[in-house]
């Protein structure tokens, strides 16, 4: 990638800051931003990688978004086009925090509908 993990890092800051407090309420464990590149476990090819996940757990909510993700799936591109999916990537993230929240679900199940879809067009393409 053209940006470094810590110049990323930077970016997400400064996304995370121009988002309003109040939706950062019950997010006690904030914002993690990791250098990894993860890979969803359901792609045998190993091609579609998680570029953030919302995780909720016996140590309370957090969002997590992986660096390395973001250069595997999209390569080398610039600066403003690494802070465009980033913030959509958070934006998505809270997205499912507000919804847990709330008591809803309806982004998780349009992620799953995705994958589903997704994963019948593999299937279909394969010789």
């Amino acid at each position: 990638m053209m940006v470094t993990f810590e110049e990323a890092g930077e970016m997400l800051d400064e996304i995370a800051e121009s988002l309003p407090e109040e939706i950062f309420n019950r997010l006690n464990g904030g914002i993690v931003f990791l250098p990894e590149t993860k890979r969803n476990p359901m792609d045998p090819a190993g091609q579609l990688f998680i570029l953030g996940e919302y995780q909720v757990n016996s140590l309370g909510r957090t969002i997590v978004l992986f660096f390395g993700s973001f250069g595997a799936a999209y390569g080398d591109i610039g600066k403003e086009q690494l802070r465009e999916k980033l913030r959509d990537t958070l934006h998505h993230e809270f997205t499912h925090h507000l919804e847990s929240l709330a008591g809803e679900r309806d982004l998780e199940v349009a992620d799953a509908r995705y994958l589903h879809s997704y994963f019948s067009r593999m299937k279909k393409q394969k010789p």
